[in-house]
């Protein structure tokens, strides 16, 4: 029989799963169960002598807003709207349109060339924007119409450009790392070091994929039949294309894995080179800069909505004793420690169906990680492995915000149905690369263990 309070417990968390699916705001949702349940929680003890763990009495309601201060004045977490700023702002300064155009002339001449084109360019962008949204739509917008006009098939263009796109969420500067890293009081330079490795493996393996898919399946896609032949003019016009972002990246990621800033005095850097690049080339103003905060103001107003409202959750969530019983019932799991990790992460991926990467990150993390520090595992290691598999949340219907992204911009011929088939082996590829991960953790210890010891 449970407890009183684990009851509670199973209750909170079943109300929410439901209410997920009634449309409603997710940070109301958090924020408004945190309330009605430590309302119960409190009453049921003092009339009804119900062991409520902790929840005994009004003051719960400081510690909220402790908590909640706490979130507000942490310092890592002013890095967020920095990057959100920079990838913004880098989105219109025109660098995106220079690397296709290079790209495709230098590589679109291979069959498949045009995918490793995009793949390359998801790459660069993740590396230097981090905004998933952002990379989704420009590289759909810039590289959509050329492929189909390039006889890709739909679906096979789809797929490309929609998980090149989410490399954003997992390779440094990543949002999701940040978060991460400030729910289980990490080192935002030890996940930023850690994540490199698996987010350029994951990048390697699509690449790998669209050139076999282009050898073995030549239906796919053709090979353009009207480019120019590769000269060093050609050649050097790219790796001109290329110097922009490879230095705003080698600035932002390089001065906090040499130590030399934070990231977020690194996230100030790589605002004010990504705003340099608009004015160099020539597309800065200031009605895109009033474009670009506004955006800024809204996704960053949507992040911390829910980082609020997640706080109160968890704070009633572990008054309650659900860290206590959430242990319990994971370490009671008849399996080894590795088999516990395994659930976790399908816990994660099929949460991925239903609920954005943001909720599960700050209500599933906090509570498994006491866990994975218990058996014995590196906490670094799970991050990383955890974000992994969070990333497949962007392509699994039917809440897959990369392929909602993709739809809005897609050309006309392009289909729901296309979407959905042409991501299918991307979301197996992000699978595989959970289990090389997991099987050799090396892949995100030994970097941060090279450069920090």
């Amino acid at each position: 029989m449970f407890e009183a309070y684990e009851l509670l417990v199973i209750a909170m968390l079943g109300c929410f799963i439901l209410l997920i699916f009634s449309g409603f705001p997710v940070a109301w949702i958090l924020a408004g169960l945190a309330i009605v349940f430590s309302v119960i929680g409190v009453l049921t003890s003092q009339y009804l002598d119900w062991d409520t763990y902790y929840m005994n009495d009004w003051r719960i309601y400081g510690t909220v807003v402790q908590r909640i201060y706490a979130q507000m004045s942490n310092w890592v977490l002013v890095a967020l709207p920095m990057f959100i700023f920079m990838g913004l702002m880098l989105e219109r300064s025109g660098v995106a349109e220079r690397l296709m155009v290079n790209f495709v002339n230098l590589f679109g001449r291979f069959r498949g060339g045009l995918g490793v084109a995009v793949i390359l360019i998801g790459i660069l962008f993740a590396a230097s924007t981090g905004i998933v949204g952002a990379s989704v739509v420009l590289l759909a917008m810039l590289s959509m119409p050329v492929m189909l006009e390039q006889k890709y098939s739909p679906s096979f263009a789809s797929g490309i450009v929609a998980s090149s796109g989410t490399l954003g969420i997992l390779i440094p500067p990543s949002i999701m790392l940040i978060i991460m890293a400030d729910q289980l009081s990490l080192s935002v330079g030890n996940l930023f070091m850690g994540a490199l490795i698996p987010g350029l493996l994951l990048g390697a393996l699509y690449i790998v994929y669209v050139i076999l898919s282009a050898i073995f399946n030549p239906s796919v896609c053709q090979p353009p039949q009207n480019l120019p032949p590769v000269t060093m003019g050609l050649i050097w016009s790219a790796l001109k294309a290329v110097f922009p972002p490879l230095a705003l990246i080698l600035s932002v990621l390089g001065s906090i894995f040499m130590g030399i800033v934070s990231p977020t005095e690194a996230a100030g850097v790589g605002a004010l080179g990504a705003t340099l690049l608009a004015i160099l080339n020539k597309r800065f103003n200031m009605k895109m800069l009033a474009e670009v905060c506004r955006k800024t103001t809204i996704t960053t107003s949507f992040v911390f909505g829910i980082f609020l409202g997640a706080t109160a959750f968890a704070v009633v969530l572990r008054t309650l004793g659900g860290d206590e019983f959430i242990s319990d019932l994971l370490q009671s799991i008849p399996l080894s420690p590795a088999g516990i990790i395994v659930v976790i992460l399908l816990i994660a991926f099929v949460a991925g169906f239903f609920l954005d990467w943001l909720e599960i990150s700050l209500i599933l993390l906090p509570l498994v990680g006491p866990v994975v520090v218990a058996l014995d595992f590196n906490l670094v290691w799970f991050v990383v492995l955890f974000a992994l598999a969070l990333q497949t949340s962007f392509l699994t219907p039917p809440v897959g915000f990369s392929l909602f992204y993709l739809k809005g911009v897609a050309p006309p011929g392009v289909t729901t149905l296309h979407i959905y088939k042409g991501v299918i082996p991307f979301v197996l590829l992000q699978l595989l690369a959970v289990l090389l991960v997991f099987l050799f953790p090396d892949l995100v210890l030994w970097l941060p263990e090279v450069i920090y010891g």
